[in-house]
């Protein structure tokens, strides 16, 4: 417990400043918080929404001054009464907790997918400056569920960058998964450091890909996350918990729960259970 402060674990009470909607089924709510004002890029809190359910949340804005933002879909009772939250309304903050991306210089590959680009886009941000090239993919089913695109042409409007987005149903850039343009830009180009966030099964296969090309890869994986701190055991992947050793998880540590990685999660009792 001493490798987390006191006032990290308190609960803190933050006031909505904007809701802004960026899909039909998702929307982003921006806070101030100084905590959260410090953290890392793939680092996350926990949101506690009165009356309802606490529950863990990557920050897809970090900015100095303290404004941050959380981006949710719409997907339980939870999400669904924050979806309902105006400005002015109140929520409780936690954390942020876990082991953020590792910002590494030199030519970097970036794959999100869904939701999972929310901690990808402070992590660009980030990077920007810092890297020589940047390849960013993200995807998604439809291009009403693109997320970040305007937000992350801005942030490389001036660096080496290419920007690569994808859709399945094909209404938006390359038709298909986001997995497919990465394997085809590894297959000519050597990157130092791929990072990706999305569903599990998209970032198996990219571990899978950065494996062939020997690529050093950084993960963030989701897993149910009751206490944030370690304690509970519901986000226990092989060896591993999510919140504590992740959720950000380098190829070394990925390789050593490979039987579990992609393949199974822990249900709210505790059970594996198929993805």
């Amino acid at each position: 417990m001493l490798a987390y402060p006191t006032a990290i674990n308190r609960l803190r009470i933050v006031k909505i400043q904007e809701v802004k909607r960026e899909s039909p089924t998702i929307k982003t709510f921006a806070f101030y918080d100084r905590l959260c004002g410090k953290a890392k890029p793939g680092q996350f809190v926990m949101v506690w929404i009165p009356g309802v359910d606490e529950v863990p949340m990557s920050l897809s804005a970090i900015r100095p001054d303290g404004l941050s933002s959380i981006t949710v879909a719409n997907v339980g009772e939870a999400t669904k009464t924050l979806h309902q939250r105006k400005p002015s309304d109140a929520l409780g903050i936690r954390g942020p907790y876990g082991n953020g991306f590792t910002l590494n210089s030199g030519k970097v590959m970036i794959v999100g997918g869904g939701t999972g680009l929310t901690p990808l886009v402070p992590l660009a941000e980030k990077l920007v400056g810092l890297t020589t090239k940047i390849a960013f993919l993200l995807g998604a089913k439809t291009r009403d569920e693109l997320l970040f695109l305007d937000r992350i042409e801005t942030t490389f409007s001036r660096a080496d960058a290419r920007i690569i987005a994808t859709t399945e149903d094909g209404s938006y850039g390359w038709q298909g998964v986001v997995t497919d343009p990465a394997e085809q830009i590894l297959m000519k180009e050597r990157f130092d450091t791929i990072y990706a966030c999305g569903p599990e099964q998209m970032m198996h296969q990219m571990f899978l890909t950065a494996e062939r090309y020997n690529t050093p890869l950084q993960a963030s994986l989701e897993r149910l996350m009751h206490c944030a701190m370690g304690l509970c055991g519901s986000c226990v992947i092989g060896k591993f918990r999510v919140c504590r050793d992740g959720p950000v998880f380098s190829t070394e540590q990925l390789r050593e729960v490979k039987s579990e990685f992609g393949r199974f999660k822990r249900s709210f009792d505790r059970r594996k259970i198929g993805l």
